[in-house]
């Protein structure tokens, strides 16, 4: 073989070599490429088929979360696991639903919890549960209208939070439910400066209260998570005496009513009511109040606190496109030690407007913004407000 023709073999083995490699890494390439489609496109699939009943399932659960901001614990990262499920395949009424939620912030604040709505079949019986605790650095203001809108009464302390709750209903007739409840309740306070202590009156800065009692409702929605027609009327009363353990005696009568329409297509005008009193000793951590994700959005929840506590809200909600709707609302509410203290001078309004995604069939994920007098507050939650 010739000099020339062997340097022509070696570089046509040369070319050959280089191009089998080019042709490696460009499969390689395209296999990652492939790959990560396909996680792509899994991602997006799942949240597309996410809000579609899916009836055949004995439990369909849906994953959700990611980061978040609010005036109260700043910037967060949520994760919410939301479940529908029959009880023993009975399809013919609206689905039991469970989640359970977690939450962090760069603040300090960290939440867990779990509730949830059982519905036994033919609706004979519904068990309503919430457990959850959370730390939080948040603010007091005092006891009273009065110290709630002082912003110098503002202190920051730290407080450590357990609530479990329970109802058992049992049908007395179409829509009307009654039965026994109970609750437990864990607060402490701390990393209070000694220039606020005033501010508790007095009061143990840590407190536990059991508590057990009766609830009456009547409810007739088409949804516990979005309803779009009905009627809910709730009566609570609960004792809290000293024979089951409590420092701090008491009792309280808590009253829920909403209503929902549809006023046009894709709209549902929802009207709600909140009333709770207070009687006797009542430990500081379970006066009555509102402000945060649910009533009265705008203000900071439990700045405002006394022995009564009663608001009220009207919220318009309206479907957009596809999975994607807002809501505006306007409300007022006031605290007071009782009733004879009732003032309009001390009514507060609240206004606001949301977005609304839908997650799954019937829950929606939701950013809400309210105004308050003198505050704000933004707020990322799961379901309705109310």
């Amino acid at each position: 073989m010739s000099a020339k023709l062997k340097i022509i073999l070696v570089a046509l083995i040369a070319i050959a070599a280089k191009g089998a490699d080019a042709q490696s890494i460009s499969e390689e390439y395209r296999d990652s490429a492939i790959i990560g489609r396909n996680v792509i496109q899994r991602f997006l699939d799942y949240f597309k088929e996410s809000n579609k009943p899916k009836k055949h399932k004995k439990f369909d659960v849906s994953f959700i979360g990611g980061p978040h901001y609010s005036s109260d614990t700043q910037l967060g990262l949520g994760l919410v696991a939301a479940g529908n499920y029959y009880m023993h395949g009975d399809t013919t009424n609206m689905p039991s639903n469970v989640s359970l939620y977690g939450d962090v912030s760069t603040v300090g604040f960290y939440l867990l919890g779990i509730r949830g709505n059982n519905i036994f079949p033919d609706d004979s019986q519904r068990l309503e549960y919430n457990m959850y605790f959370y730390s939080f650095p948040t603010k007091f203001w005092g006891i009273g209208y009065e110290n709630g809108k002082r912003s110098s009464n503002e202190n920051k302390f730290k407080q450590f939070y357990i609530k479990a709750s329970a109802d058992w209903y049992f049908k007395a007739a179409k829509g009307l439910y009654f039965g026994p409840g109970a609750e437990y309740f864990f607060i402490k306070g701390s990393d209070i400066g000694s220039d606020y202590l005033h501010l508790w009156q007095g009061q143990r800065l840590h407190t536990s209260t059991i508590a057990a009692g009766v609830s009456v409702k009547y409810d007739t929605r088409d949804s516990y998570t979005e309803p779009h027609s009905g009627w809910l009327l709730c009566l609570t009363q609960r004792f809290a005496p000293k024979f089951m353990g409590n420092r701090y005696a008491f009792s309280y009568t808590q009253f829920k009513g909403s209503h929902y329409n549809k006023v046009w297509k894709g709209g549902i005008l929802a009207a709600g009511i909140n009333a709770k009193f207070n009687y006797g000793n009542v430990p500081w951590g379970m006066l009555a109040s509102f402000g945060g994700s649910s009533t009265m959005r705008g203000y900071y929840e439990g700045r405002y606190r006394d022995k009564i506590a009663i608001d009220a809200v009207v919220e318009l909600r309206q479907h957009v496109w596809r999975r994607n709707g807002i809501a505006i609302w306007g409300g007022a509410g006031t605290v007071v030690p009782s009733l004879k203290a009732m003032s309009w001078r001390k009514v507060l309004p609240c206004v606001g407007a949301g977005y609304r995604w839908e997650f799954k069939e019937r829950c929606n994920v939701r950013l809400d913004f309210g105004i308050g007098r003198g505050e704000t507050s933004f707020i990322f939650n799961i379901n309705e407000a109310f």
